[in-house]
């Protein structure tokens, strides 16, 4: 028998807090999504978190709970696999640092390394912050010496501390990304990586003696071995790396992805392949950095008291829904934007109105028109073949992009054959087929729909673990007769003869009620400068054009569109490429509206665009239609559609 192939993926171990927020949570169900979709591919897949349990902020918060560091980490540690439990994560092994199997390994690392020249002892005065258990240099501080990673004052740090010689590995690591240009994505993040590196790059401080919470350094019990050498060394430690029983290293490693979000990307491209190169270890195969999940404030935080309980809102909305709308809205390599009433309009839009009522469509007709039971007819419409077409086209087309873990646009090309199940609804009319006795056209119609949904149900289940069981129930289906792999995304594999079972509806549609808006308040009046500001912009207000006739109108089609990714046109200070979707189709256009909005600011916003303007090449990009924005003087501002009507909603 053919071994299957191996897929190994971690995230980075957490920090145990006792409020991990709805932005913690991205990372763990992307890549448990990622692991379940590889093991629908056959892969032999192990995906691996844990908690990082060392280090001085640790030892100060248990010190401020009257309690040992072992018994504050104890208490929070299950917190967080409760957590995980509720939103489904279903992890091959969890990690934490105090483990003796893992302390154990970081030792030994530590000696190697030693013994091989590359760690020396030396006095360490500088920068130091304690949340983000960083050293920084000087020039590497933000302003006001304040940290660059979380905004926090930084505070002197003076000790005796052995220190790792990074700067003479410089040359091998800029060489090792420029043969691996895919190593560190997305490449915003490698170049910023390289960028880094070529700024020059410091010894790394990797021992400390102002606190004792640590690991003994091994040739030095004074010291503990600084967190961050600690917590990476992990991702082998949790596989038997230097044990008597290494087999999982050896099969698993090295790593397929490491993802984690973009704030410790520089600890995981640059400090950890270093480590691995002065210990002779291979390094990873991919770095993966993602967004953060943004408040309306900016990230999420507890300092800013803006986190967002993952617990509440899967209470609340369910499971499968907050795992959706994370890797939905999540834009590969780019930050989101999170609210409330963002992800009820995402329940609403793609799972109630689009998924939901597919199935539930489908199964009234059914019951309806041929006494609940799906059977293939022998008759065909002129609309089958393109349903089925794309049918056969998308699993690859969802591969592509998840196999990089962009979910976002895996997540896109399922819902493509969502929609066109659809408009074949409305094109194939079966009300229209049974009304006309075409029985056998309408059997086949229906069985279609039906087949659809068995394999977008598929196809989504590593995002939505609980979904199959739900849907399966009302097509009359179990797990064995829909199948679950993609062994089972064969066109014609939905029993010919099941009954369905029609029951309630998926997702229910929510009904977003806004907070009332406070009674209005007199305007402050305008200060002079102000005044005078907005008399001249209103003086520059363009005249209106020549009057034309309804039938000029007519001509153009406004429709609204949603968009996908957004990015800066090289060389084109005021151009930004964007793709959106149209509900049935994806394009590209460019915009002229770089210099009033940032490309993450843009994605997922539902505009409105001229869909029929004929296509022009602006800068070599082809662009295909033309985004509506208002503008008065130097403002301009994209004219935005409700969130609750459908990508390719006429705009009349």
């Amino acid at each position: 028998m053919t071994e299957k192939k191996t897929f190994y993926i971690t995230t980075p171990i957490y920090y145990p807090s006792d409020k991990l927020h709805i932005g913690h949570a991205y990372t763990t169900v992307a890549s448990d999504a990622m692991t379940r979709y590889k093991k629908q591919r056959g892969y032999d897949a192990y995906f691996l978190t844990g908690t990082d349990e060392h280090g001085q902020k640790i030892q100060q918060r248990a010190q401020e709970a009257g309690k040992t560091p072992q018994e504050f980490v104890d208490g929070i540690v299950s917190g967080i696999k409760e957590l995980w439990q509720l939103l489904d994560i279903q992890y091959d092994d969890f990690i934490r640092t105090t483990d003796e199997r893992h302390v154990k390994v970081v030792q030994d690392i530590f000696k190697k390394i030693y013994e091989k020249g590359d760690i020396y002892k030396s006095e360490y005065s500088g920068w130091y912050c304690t949340p983000c258990e960083t050293f920084f240099t000087e020039r590497q501080l933000a302003e006001g010496h304040t940290c660059p990673d979380c905004g926090r004052p930084v505070e002197v740090a003076h000790e005796e501390s052995y220190f790792f010689e990074m700067s003479k590995y410089a040359d091998r690591w800029l060489e090792f990304i420029e043969a691996n240009p895919d190593f560190i994505q997305p490449e915003t993040r490698r170049n910023e990586m390289i960028s880094f590196v070529k700024q020059g790059l410091e010894d790394l401080c990797v021992s400390r003696t102002t606190f004792d919470w640590g690991i003994p350094v091994p040739i030095d019990s004074k010291h503990v071995i600084y967190v961050w050498f600690d917590a990476l060394t992990n991702y082998i430690s949790a596989l038997g790396y230097g044990t008597d029983d290494d087999s999982k290293f050896r099969k698993y490693w090295p790593a397929d992805i490491h993802l984690m979000a973009k704030d410790i990307i520089r600890f995981h491209a640059i400090i950890w392949p270093i480590i691995l190169m002065a210990a002779d270890i291979p390094l990873p195969k991919k770095v993966v950095a993602h967004g953060w999940l943004l408040m309306q404030d900016g990230k999420m935080s507890k300092s800013k008291g803006n986190v967002v309980d993952p617990v509440i809102l899967a209470e609340k909305y369910g499971v499968d829904a907050i795992r959706f709308f994370l890797l939905r809205e999540m834009a590969y390599g780019m930050d989101a934007n999170y609210s409330e009433e963002a992800l009820v309009n995402c329940i609403n839009i793609d799972l109630a109105n689009d998924y939901g009522n597919l199935l539930s469509r489908t199964t009234a007709m059914i019951e309806k028109f041929l006494g609940g039971v799906i059977t293939p007819g022998t008759e065909g419409t002129e609309f089958d073949a393109e349903l089925i077409e794309l049918a056969a086209a998308t699993p690859e087309n969802m591969a592509r992009y998840m196999d990089k873990l962009d979910a976002a646009n895996a997540i896109s090309e399922i819902w493509k054959l969502v929609n066109k199940a659809n408009k074949y609804v409305d094109a194939a009319a079966p009300w229209a087929l049974n009304k006309a006795g075409e029985t056998e056209k309408l059997k086949t119609v229906m069985y279609n729909l039906a087949e659809v949904l068995r394999q977008v149900t598929i196809l989504i289940s590593p995002v939505m673990p609980h979904i199959a069981d739900r849907v399966w129930e009302q097509l009359g289906l179990t797990a064995e007769t829909a199948g679950s792999d993609w062994t089972a995304l064969e066109w014609g594999k939905l029993p010919a003869g099941t009954r369905i079972k029609r029951g309630e509806p998926l997702f229910p549609r929510i009904e977003w009620e806004k907070q009332q808006a406070a009674p209005a308040e007199q305007p402050t009046p305008a200060a002079p400068a102000e005044a005078a500001k907005a008399a001249e912009a209103a003086a520059e207000i363009a005249p209106l054009k020549p009057e034309i006739t309804i039938e000029d109108f007519e001509k153009i089609d406004l429709r609204v569109c949603k968009v996908l990714t957004a990015e800066k046109i090289k060389k084109a200070d005021k151009l930004l490429k964007l793709t959106v979707s149209l509900g049935n189709e994806e394009r590209t256009v460019v915009s002229g509206i770089a210099q009033h909005y940032t490309p993450e600011e843009l994605i997922g916003k539902q505009l409105v665009i001229v869909a029929n303007l004929k296509p022009a090449k602006l800068r070599g990009v082809e662009s295909r239609g033309m985004i509506l924005a208002a503008s008065c003087g130097d403002t301009l501002q994209v004219i935005e559609a409700p969130c609750d009507i459908l990508p390719g909603g006429t705009v009349r």
